[in-house]
């Protein structure tokens, strides 16, 4: 007969077995209190002076009332003092709700309204934004001076607060491409084991360098900088993708991941020619290739001398669930496959949540331990998105043969064409194949006749490339019925972009549509 209480988990043992942000990043400041944490500008900060400013801040934070689980608002450029403001609020509990600048006072209220803070910490020249939201507490500090005064009096000790794996570290909000955003909790549990991800999945050594140029209020910069510090690494920070200070520093600091996003790869790519910077070792460089034309994948490549990191995560996963690929330098490729990452499992399944077979379209569902934990005052998405005990991203992807996995498209971005579903995606690859184009999108137009047609959007290197040639290369490619009905050429800079890069068709739709 089975034992069923064989071994039963008391609470002490189970809170034995967990760790929290705060503490790893205590311990790595301990052991490595001389080594550089953080460099911007002319400051760097080495791991002892950043855990004291820490510790002076997680102080001030308690005296101001802030307590496990509170909200604390985060208004500001990428600084030092955002990460010293996540790792104050990891050692006490506190949850860091980092609001994105780049929003309208409307789309700033809505963010802020979700997780009603009890303080806000603000650069000063960004507050005229906080005005319209009826939800902004009335406890505050600047960023600058008063930050600054506020730490000078404060306690250097660790403050040592009660705080458990599951709580929340911080929240990040989703692109809102068809809506306004969702504010995504990411726990300490989360945060560590995304920490480790990045270290296995990418064999990152615990001395390296992560470059922080763009938003630390994404996951691109805040996961890996949040991983960097825990690890004993050093994170080089830039206000936005600043080339004259980014590649001399690269000639200096040796980076395992130089991330990219679609819409900076040109300007790097001439920076890179004109000035032939002496780096001192990037390993791997890129990011979800499908967004960028494979020539720039090819030359980016190159250029660095560095193989294209070929990601596929989520604010809501981290890198999981497929950021393992690789593309060899030099490589212009022809497919886009995607290695499934480690730490995690994938399914792929049909509207009726049934598994699809190998070669079949199907939404990524997925389960492990990077996961978020929801997303805030939002039951009912939750119960939808979680249904089962898997995480369904709302993305499509088909299993190859050989177990890679091709991207798709979106799930709710769909063109249903006389009974057939058209990805847009899989266009949009197509027509990027041709190098005399920069960018691509594909969109869809109401039809009499077909109920929505495909309509293409691009932006040309070079004049010469027409709208026949834009069908002509869907056709050597693609079902005759996925062929753009229309193309429209614009320039790159006029395509609506989310904050992450990304093209925003909904916006683009309404624009030409």
């Amino acid at each position: 007969m089975t034992n069923h209480n064989f071994h039963a988990l008391t609470p002490d043992i189970q809170a034995a077995g967990t760790t929290t942000v705060g503490q790893v990043f205590a311990e790595r400041a301990r052991r490595d209190q001389n080594r550089e944490a953080i460099e911007m500008g002319p400051r760097t900060l080495t791991y002892g002076e950043l855990n004291e400013r820490v510790n002076r801040l997680a102080n001030v934070l308690l005296e101001k009332g802030i307590e496990r689980q509170d909200r604390v608002g985060l208004l500001s450029h990428n600084s030092i003092e955002y990460l010293e403001i996540i790792l104050a609020a990891a050692k006490i509990g506190a949850i860091v709700c980092c609001q994105n600048w780049r929003l309208s006072a409307v789309e700033l209220s809505h963010c802020i309204n979700l997780v009603e803070p009890k303080i806000i910490i603000k650069q000063p020249e960004l507050g005229d934004k906080l005005e319209t939201s009826a939800l902004v507490p009335h406890q505050s500090i600047d960023l600058g001076a008063e930050y600054e005064a506020l730490l000078a009096k404060a306690s250097i000790h660790d403050p040592s607060q009660l705080v458990a794996s599951e709580d929340g570290l911080i929240v990040l909000y989703t692109s809102g491409t068809t809506g306004l955003p969702k504010g995504a909790v990411i726990s300490h549990r989360a945060m560590v084991t995304r920490t480790m991800v990045y270290a296995a999945e990418l064999n990152v050594p615990s001395t390296d360098t992560f470059f922080a140029w763009s938003p630390l209020f994404h996951m691109g910069a805040a996961d890996q900088s949040i991983a960097t510090l825990l690890r004993g690494g050093k994170v080089y920070v830039t206000d936005g993708f600043e080339l004259d200070l980014i590649l001399p520093a690269l000639e200096r600091n040796k980076t395992q991941w130089f991330s990219l996003l679609p819409g900076i790869i040109e300007n790097l790519i001439e920076a890179v020619k004109a000035t032939k910077p002496k780096m001192l070792g990037v390993a791997l460089v890129g990011g979800m290739a499908d967004l960028i034309t494979p020539d720039q994948i090819g030359e980016i490549s190159e250029l660095f001398q560095a193989p294209y990191l070929n990601t596929f995560g989520s604010t809501e996963t981290g890198l999981p669930p497929a950021s393992g690929g690789l593309i060899p330098i030099g490589v212009v490729p022809e497919s886009l496959a995607k290695r499934q990452s480690g730490y995690c499992e994938v399914r792929l399944i049909d509207l009726d949540d049934q598994d699809v077979a190998d070669g079949e379209p199907g939404e990524v569902i997925v389960r492990g331990p990077t996961l978020f934990s929801g997303y805030v005052k939002n039951p009912e998405t939750n119960e939808q998105d979680f249904r089962d005990g898997w995480f369904h991203m709302g993305d499509v992807m088909r299993r190859n043969p050989d177990g890679t996995l091709d991207f798709v498209d979106r799930v709710k971005y769909m063109i249903k064409s006389g009974g057939e579903n058209i990805y847009p995606a899989e266009i949009e690859k197509a027509i990027m194949t041709d190098a005399r184009v920069s960018e691509a999108a594909v969109i869809k137009k109401q039809d009499d006749k077909w109920g929505e047609v495909p309509v293409a959007v691009v932006a040309r290197r070079d004049d010469s490339l027409s709208e026949e040639d834009v069908v002509e290369l869907c056709l050597q490619k693609l079902a005759r019925y996925k062929r753009p009905k229309e193309v429209h050429f614009i320039s790159a800079d006029q395509f609506p972009r989310t904050t992450t890069g990304k093209i925003q068709r909904n916006v683009l739709e309404k624009q030409l549509t």
